[in-house]
């Protein structure tokens, strides 16, 4: 998507790691509060690199946004205009729109985004408080199934867009949000998404619109970048009983509850925030005639809602055994917490010799491009490692 510049969405995952790296490769940041707002400026960051989009804002926070030269806001609402007019008066505020988000795995149209139909309403209000719309966002939802919402909700937008002509405003900007899937075994390939969201651009905001197009990108980079290796702590059998056909008792099963080191209030939080469903790789290959028993792995805390995964068909594995889960960045390290005592796994960070270089590259090329406006959503790391 070569018009389109990547706003990374920090919430997804806030590694120092990966946010320096967007930061020095020319990304933006999508940002969702104050801490997120610091994080990414203290790394250098500057303000207008920065989208603050989070359409239901503390007042506080949107004084600091003010006073920290952070301007792109999104709203949805009434009061949130009413809340910028009085703390921020130099902000430029993005509407967000609702979408149809029935084919994603996470809907949040249901608590963000403002119908077509309140629209002209908002946007007269905010001529109204003399407070600056400069363009319209949107978000189909996390894990989208369905590229063809990327072209309706961009259809929706230039509706929205000539209303806003309409008071005055002078829009510019088009944030088309994330929902881009961050492996490639996802069901829909980055590509079709790409194809679509192309060819909606064209059709409805061409070149010689001059509007700027942004996108909110997180599980895209960041989804497959992590693996998590985890250690067996503790291992527990359970003989169960199974019924036969005819409903009599046929023995008992041999079932085996693994506990490791990690669980659902660490990195494995994904299941919560992402509906991920996590498969372990063994560390050690099983030899062919090994017996297989099913098993279930379990967090290290007290809590009973802490189990990683159920129903797998596992070796026998013992104590100090490793399991490598792949695919682990989004939505585990800027989720997990210390509950139980439990701190988060420490991150070592790792790349190809070949994708170093083509980082160093990418990066004196920036500096050296005065002109550069944009940075393709796709980075240019060739090796696939």
């Amino acid at each position: 998507m070569p018009r389109v510049k990547p706003f990374y969405a920090v919430k997804c995952n806030n590694s120092r790691v990966v946010v320096k790296l967007l930061a020095d490769l020319g990304a933006g940041f999508d940002c969702a509060s104050k801490p997120e707002i610091e994080f990414v400026q203290e790394i250098g960051v500057k303000p207008e690199q920065i989208i603050y989009a989070n359409p239901c804002k503390q007042i506080s926070q949107i004084r600091f946004a003010a006073k920290s030269g952070v301007q792109m806001m999104t709203f949805d609402n009434e009061e949130e205009l009413v809340k910028v007019s009085q703390s921020h008066p130099n902000a430029k505020m993005v509407l967000r729109i609702t979408t149809d988000d029935s084919k994603s795995t996470i809907c949040l149209s249901v608590k963000f985004g403002a119908s077509l139909n309140v629209c002209r309403h908002l946007l007269e209000m905010a001529m109204k408080l003399n407070v600056e719309v400069i363009g319209v966002s949107f978000h189909v939802g996390s894990g989208c199934n369905d590229p063809n919402t990327f072209a309706q909700s961009i259809a929706d937008a230039l509706s929205v867009f000539e209303i806003a002509s309409e008071f005055g405003h002078n829009m510019r900007l088009l944030d088309i949000g994330g929902g881009f899937p961050g492996t490639d075994n996802s069901e829909i390939k980055f590509e079709e998404f790409a194809a679509v969201v192309n060819s909606a651009l064209d059709l409805y905001f061409p070149e010689s619109s001059a509007v700027d197009i942004i996108a909110e990108p997180g599980k895209y980079y960041v989804e497959s970048a992590f693996s998590l290796a985890v250690n067996i702590i503790a291992k527990k059998e359970v003989q169960l009983v199974q019924s036969g056909s005819n409903g009599e008792e046929s023995g008992p099963i041999k079932n085996v509850l693994y506990y490791v080191n990690d669980g659902i209030y660490g990195s494995f939080s994904c299941k919560l925030y992402n509906h991920a469903h996590p498969k372990p790789v063994l560390h050690k290959k099983p030899s062919p005639n090994q017996p297989i028993y099913s098993s279930s792995l379990w967090g290290p805390t007290c809590d009973g809602l802490d189990q990683i995964a159920e129903h797998l068909n596992l070796p026998e594995l013992y104590v100090g055994d490793w399991l490598l889960f792949n695919s682990m960045g989004a939505y585990t390290v800027a989720t997990s917490c210390s509950f139980n005592g439990f701190l988060p796994p420490q991150i070592h960070s790792a790349m190809s010799r070949q994708t170093w270089d083509d980082v160093q590259l990418l990066r004196r090329g920036i500096e050296q491009a005065v002109t550069r406006e944009k940075l393709p959503v796709s980075p240019c790391f060739v090796d696939g490692n």
